[in-house]
C-alpha cells in the first residue's frame, strides 16, 4: 500500500485517508503531499468531522449542511483565505475569487456566453480537437501514451480557440508555461495557512511564482487590445462574448482588467480540469475492458469513423455516464474551503466565526450513507438521475456559484472521449497506475500511461 494511492486489482485507484489524529506538522507533510491525505478515512461513513491544527476546523459531509453553506448562506462562508492566497495574485477579483455584490454582478454579465446556444456554437473546436487527438493517439499506435498530457494538450487547444480565436498576440505555448509554473510554485499549503497567518504574511513559493503571473498577464493583456482593435471574423469566441457582455441590471461593463482576469480563470479552469476528467474516464476505461468494450460499441454505432459532434451527444448516454462517474471518483475540485463568517450550528456542531469549513468532496463522493460500493467504478449509478441523492454529488458545486462553465466542460469531455473510443482499444501499463495527488486540482501523478491499438 502505497503513501498516495491504495491499490486493488478490483477497485481503482484511490487516496490512502488518514486513519489518526496528524496534528500541526502531520498536516503540514500532508498537505505539501497530498492535500487529500488530511481526510480522515472517517470523514466516508460521519455527517461531519472537526478537529484543530492551528485552527478549529470543520468537514462537512452531510447533504443538508451543505445546502446551508452552498444555497441558503452563501454569504456567510466566503470561500477561505488559504484559496485566495493561492488564486488572486494570478487571476485578481474574477468570478473565481470575488464574493458578494462583486461577484454578483459579474456572474450576471457573464453567465450569458455560457448560454446553451453559445456552448453548442463552439462544439466544432471541440470536434477538431477530438480529430487531432485521435490522430496522436493513431501515431502511437502499439506503444504507450500518458494519456493526461495529450487531453491537457487537446483541451488547452479548445479552450484557447474558444477564447483568442486567430489572436496573433496570444502566445498559446507561453500562457501554458506560464499556468503550469505558477501552480506548481503556490499551490502547495503552506505551514502558514494551516497556522491561520494574515493574508499580508508573505508565503515564499508564491512570491517567487510573481514573474510567471507578470508574463502570462501580459500576453493575455496584448490579446484582449488587439481584438479591440480588430473583431474577430465568424462565430464569436469567448472574448467577443464578454467584450459585448453587460450586467443587465447596472449596464457595467468589463474593464480591461476584469476581462484579462476572467479569461485568464476560463483559461486556466476551463483546460485543465476537463483534460483531468477525461485522463481519469480513459483511465477508467482501460481499467474495466468490459465497460470500455460497451462504450465503444454505442461510440461506433452513433460515429463510425468519424468525430463526435455536439448533435451526436444523445446517442452516447454511455460516454456520459463514464464521465459523470470519473467526476465523482476524482473530482478535479476534490477539496473546497471556506471561512465562517457568523456562528452557527452544522449537524449539531458549533462553528465559530473564522473557523474553517471543509467540503471534502472526494470524501463526499466516496461516502458509504449515499453511495453502495463508493470505491468501485459503476457508471451504471448514473442510469436513474434523480436516484442520486441529493448534493451527495458535486463535482461542479452547488448554488448560486455553482461552476459557469460545467455544461461546456461535459460536452467537450463526451465528445473527445467517444471520438477516441470509437478508434482504440486502451489498456493499463503494467508499473504505470497513476496515483491521485490534490495539488490545487486532483491530478494523475506520474500520468495515465496507456497501451494504443486501432480498432
Amino acid at each position: 500500500m502505497g503513501v498516495m494511492g491504495r491499490i486493488d486489482a478490483d477497485l481503482p485507484v484511490r487516496v490512502t485517508l488518514a486513519r489518526a489524529p496528524l496534528g500541526i506538522w502531520g498536516s503540514l507533510r500532508a498537505g505539501r503531499r497530498n492535500v487529500l491525505e488530511l481526510i480522515p478515512e472517517m470523514a466516508t461513513r460521519a455527517p461531519i468531522v472537526s478537529g484543530i491544527s492551528g485552527k478549529r476546523w470543520h468537514m462537512v459531509m452531510d447533504p443538508e449542511a451543505l445546502r446551508l453553506i452552498l444555497r441558503d448562506r452563501v454569504e456567510d462562508y466566503p470561500k477561505s483565505m488559504v484559496t485566495k492566497l493561492i488564486l488572486q495574485p494570478a487571476i485578481g477579483n474574477s468570478l473565481f475569487v470575488a464574493e458578494g455584490a462583486e461577484w454578483l454582478w459579474q456572474r450576471r454579465t457573464a453567465a450569458p456566453v455560457f448560454s446553451h446556444r453559445n456552448i453548442a456554437a463552439l462544439a466544432p473546436v471541440m470536434t477538431h480537437a477530438a480529430e487531432r487527438a485521435a490522430s496522436r493517439f493513431a501515431a502511437a499506435s502499439g506503444r504507450a501514451i500518458d494519456a493526461f498530457d495529450e487531453m491537457v494538450s487537446a483541451t488547452f487547444e479548445v479552450i484557447s480557440d474558444v477564447t483568442f480565436s486567430g489572436g496573433a498576440a496570444f502566445d498559446r505555448a507561453g500562457v501554458h508555461r506560464a499556468i503550469e509554473d505558477y501552480i506548481g510554485q503556490t499551490a502547495k499549503v503552506s505551514l502558514l495557512d494551516i497556522l491561520g497567518a494574515p493574508a499580508w504574511v508573505p508565503r515564499p513559493g508564491r512570491v517567487f511564482a510573481r514573474s510567471a503571473l507578470r508574463q502570462m498577464k501580459q500576453m493575455a493583456d496584448a490579446a484582449v487590445a488587439e481584438r479591440k482593435r480588430i473583431p474577430a471574423e465568424g462565430v464569436p469566441d469567448l472574448l467577443d462574448l464578454l467584450l459585448a457582455g453587460e450586467d443587465p441590471k447596472s449596464g457595467r461593463k468589463m474593464t480591461l482588467d476584469e476581462l484579462r482576469d476572467n479569461l485568464l480563470t476560463f483559461i486556466v479552469a476551463g483546460h485543465e480540469t476537463t483534460a483531468l476528467t477525461l485522463s481519469w474516464s480513459l483511465y477508467l476505461c482501460a481499467f474495466a475492458p468490459e465497460i470500455q468494450a460497451l462504450a465503444r460499441a454505442e461510440a461506433q454505432a452513433a460515429l463510425g469513423r468519424r468525430a463526435a459532434t455536439v448533435t451526436d451527444l444523445p446517442a452516447l448516454p454511455l460516454a456520459r455516464r463514464i464521465v459523470d462517474e470519473a467526476l465523482r471518483l476524482y473530482p478535479p475540485a476534490a477539496f473546497l474551503s471556506r471561512t465562517a463568517r457568523k456562528a452557527d450550528r452544522l449537524c449539531g456542531r458549533e462553528i465559530r466565526p473564522d473557523d474553517t469549513v471543509i467540503l471534502p468532496i472526494y470524501a463526499l463522493h466516496r461516502h458509504h450513507a449515499h453511495w453502495q460500493n463508493p470505491d468501485s467504478f459503476d457508471p451504471d449509478r448514473f442510469l436513474d438521475a434523480k436516484a442520486i441523492p441529493r448534493l451527495a454529488y458535486l463535482p461542479f458545486g452547488d448554488g448560486p456559484r455553482v461552476c459557469i462553465g460545467a455544461s461546456f466542460a461535459l460536452q467537450e469531455a463526451v465528445i473527445i472521449l467517444a471520438t477516441l473510443l470509437a478508434r482504440f482499444r486502451l489498456a493499463l501499463v503494467p508499473g504505470k497506475t497513476p496515483k491521485p495527488v490534490m495539488i490545487l486540482t486532483l491530478r494523475p501523478e506520474g500520468g495515465v500511461w496507456l497501451a494504443v491499438e486501432p480498432v
